[in-house]
């Protein structure tokens, strides 16, 4: 029997509202005291009521939205029941049987889709902080963090490596930004990785095991965690030897997981409806309305600009992720040649703080530079000839850069055309 790689992940996103998803505590609790930040609510005391956060649930639906789920019009919200130090009630309110947005997707640049299963929104836990204090071990609990509002994306078994994974990652990470809900800062632990891994015939005739590693805080030790973890099932499997279903940490000083604790089912959390929350109720029209809220997205943006500004594609990816570098750019993109503004954005060779400077006369466009761009990127004229005529932005963007942005880059995009239709000529 062949087995091949299965792997699904779990992210969950720290949403930047003002309050809290059932309370109205600030959730802006990063680097403030210790336990400063909480209320009955969030503490889970007899008596306290929770109300869920407007703001959080239209922006877990646009979430949704942007990677192409369906929107389910009745939702409700869910105890999830565990007892741990970071959970004040015993349980966490989340969802189960009734999520926002389900039945998603996510292209890579292959063309593989990624499916995703699940768009759900829940509250955070608090945060244990494990010390050595006069000797002895403990574990200290910070409850600011406890209530905040947060997204979790959970993924079909698509993913087949680590590189997908961290490509997948990358990917949903822009988007997020893109949208505005988060700044997914994981040194502050608003975007958390948890990949799901085993062996298996296919994503459908999955094995009788999973192995999690929790809370990863980057791309690449996703990557490095994913690629180890797999390295190790296998030998496990080629010995005939079944892994244990378990929780792992990862180790990045050596590049390994290590066995964290056996890890649960759905049935032991015990989930059953908040009694605490009615049921959410949507119309069409409600959803419809959030779709118009969204902004362009980032590969559709990156493309555009392409066509529009003749960039290269790596420049105007660039900036169609970074929100700050494009705000920079749609401000003054009428005021100073777009694929030299660019330029300088890109290579950081301007202040965002300050106007850029006054653009310079253009000189004439050297013919030999021309000749230059042209032969050194054979690849991008073969593509020319078959009909793909987008690579004119990234042969501008070659001339431009040759010329430090000192030419006309409509101009170069003349001569290009000039000279790549004598090319065709010459055969």
């Amino acid at each position: 029997m062949k087995l091949q790689p299965v792997i699904g992940l779990e992210i969950h996103v720290e949403l930047k509202t003002k309050t809290g998803m059932f309370c109205g505590c600030s959730a802006d609790h990063f680097g403030k005291a210790p336990n400063t930040n909480t209320c009955p609510v969030c503490l889970g005391l007899p008596g306290a009521l929770p109300v869920p956060n407007h703001q959080a649930i239209d922006w877990a639906i646009m979430i949704g939205l942007a990677l192409d789920c369906r929107v389910n019009l009745e939702s409700s919200f869910d105890r999830k029941h565990y007892f741990y130090p970071d959970l004040p009630k015993g349980y966490q309110i989340s969802q189960y049987d009734d999520p926002f947005c389900q039945a998603g997707k996510l292209s890579l640049a292959s063309g593989k889709i990624i499916r995703i299963n699940r768009v759900h929104l829940e509250e955070d836990t608090a945060k244990m902080q494990h010390q050595v204090i006069d000797g002895q071990k403990m574990t200290l609990v910070d409850f600011n963090r406890s209530g905040v509002p947060l997204v979790e994306i959970v993924t079909e078994p698509d993913i087949a490596s680590g590189e997908e994974a961290k490509e997948f990652l990358k990917k949903l990470r822009d988007i997020i930004r893109s949208l505005g809900v988060s700044d997914c800062d994981m040194e502050k632990g608003s975007m958390r990785l948890e990949p799901n891994i085993s062996w298996s015939e296919s994503p459908e005739k999955l094995n009788n095991y999973k192995v999690e590693i929790k809370n990863l805080n980057s791309f690449r030790f996703a990557q490095q965690g994913i690629d180890f973890e797999l390295k190790r099932q296998k030998e496990l499997l080629d010995q005939g030897k079944t892994p244990v279903q378990e929780t792992r940490g990862y180790n990045p000083q050596k590049r390994a997981t290590f066995s964290q604790r056996v890890k649960e089912t759905s049935a032991d959390y015990r989930y059953f409806p908040d009694p605490d929350i009615p049921p959410i109720v949507l119309t069409r029209e409600y959803v419809e309305n959030l779709r118009t809220k969204l902004p362009q997205l980032p590969e559709a943006l990156a493309n555009e600009m392409v066509n529009k500004f003749h960039l290269s594609l790596s420049t105007a990816q660039l900036l169609s992720k970074d929100q700050l570098k494009l705000a920079y750019f749609n401000q003054y993109k009428n005021q100073v040649e777009p694929l030299e503004l660019a330029n300088l954005i890109v290579n950081k060779k301007i202040d965002l703080d300050q106007p850029p400077p006054t653009k310079a006369a253009s000189r004439a466009v050297d013919l030999n530079i021309i000749d230059q761009v042209l032969k050194e990127n054979a690849d991008a004229v073969a593509k020319y000839r078959t009909g793909k005529t987008s690579v004119i932005g990234f042969l501008v963007g070659q001339v431009m850069r040759l010329t430090g942005g000192k030419v006309d880059p409509k101009q170069v995009q003349d001569k290009l055309l000039k000279a790549l239709q004598v090319r065709n000529l010459q055969g």
